[in-house]
């Protein structure tokens, strides 16, 4: 685990809500702001992975609820938002960290793949941010938004339907700076390069390796140093910080996917 940089006050008296928060970046991202000062919110699918860090934030002496919600479900999502509100008053910072797909070529791609991580990766954030927006952050005049997305931030083989909703977060991001700043609200996309997951691991039993082989700085990141790019953010340090992308990808982007094109067909 990656010592913490930050002061352990830098976001005392803020309320973040971290979805997708009770594994890899989400609870890098959960754990590093509430060792900060925050109070935290995670949410996810599967209780038994929320429960286990909230447990140890609060062993650590940090405040922090679970809330079982799948962002896929406006239902779900309007009842999870009200209860974090019911309990902490306010959400000052959303980290919108939900997200999934599935490698697959490009032409073998039907509409129903597509659609289920478009409504995940795109439909599923863009409601729960347009929810605590208009119930918490317009009203309040303040707030910080951090989507996730990828790096390289180019098209990827075998993830043509990630790499395109990502790309869209990148430009929400922006536009919701741009639109909100009037209202005291930030937006960054962070696009993160390789970084050792349980979500990475998935993908088979040597694609840790063959990511690491990607990273110019020959390592794989850590949840942890994600979740301190996101708690630096949220600081008062990070404060005239918005509307851009933010890679954490030990040079991924800059180096692009360092393997030759596939053959002609």
């Amino acid at each position: 685990m990656t010592a913490g940089v930050l002061r352990s006050d830098a976001n005392a008296g803020k309320v973040a809500l971290v979805t997708g928060g009770g594994t890899g970046i989400g609870r890098g991202a959960a754990r590093a702001l509430a060792r900060s000062g925050a109070r935290v919110a995670i949410c996810g699918r599967r209780d038994g992975p929320l429960e286990e860090v909230r447990a140890g934030l609060e062993r650590e002496g940090a405040e922090c609820v679970a809330v079982r919600c799948d962002i896929r479900e406006p239902d779900q999502v309007e009842s999870m938002v009200a209860a974090v509100l019911e309990r902490y008053g306010s959400i000052d910072v959303l980290v919108a960290n939900a997200g999934g797909q599935f490698g697959a070529p490009a032409a073998e791609i039907g509409g129903k793949g597509w659609r289920a991580v478009e409504r995940l990766n795109l439909d599923g954030n863009w409601e729960l941010t347009r929810r605590i927006a208009t119930e918490a952050m317009i009203p309040a005049r303040r707030g910080l938004i951090v989507f996730v997305g990828f790096s390289p931030r180019r098209g990827i083989p075998g993830f043509a339907h990630a790499c395109a909703t990502r790309a869209a977060l990148e430009n929400l991001a922006s536009s919701l700076a741009l639109e909100w700043s009037r209202y005291g609200i930030r937006s960054v996309c962070l696009s993160c390069g390789p970084i050792e997951t349980e979500g990475l691991a998935s993908y088979g039993p040597d694609s840790l390796e063959e990511s690491r082989r990607t990273v110019p700085l020959g390592r794989l990141g850590s949840e942890d140093e994600v979740g301190q790019t996101v708690a630096f953010v949220a600081s008062p340090g990070g404060a005239f910080i918005t509307g851009t992308t933010i890679l954490v990808d030990g040079g991924v982007d800059a180096w692009g996917l360092a393997e030759p094109p596939p053959p002609p067909g």
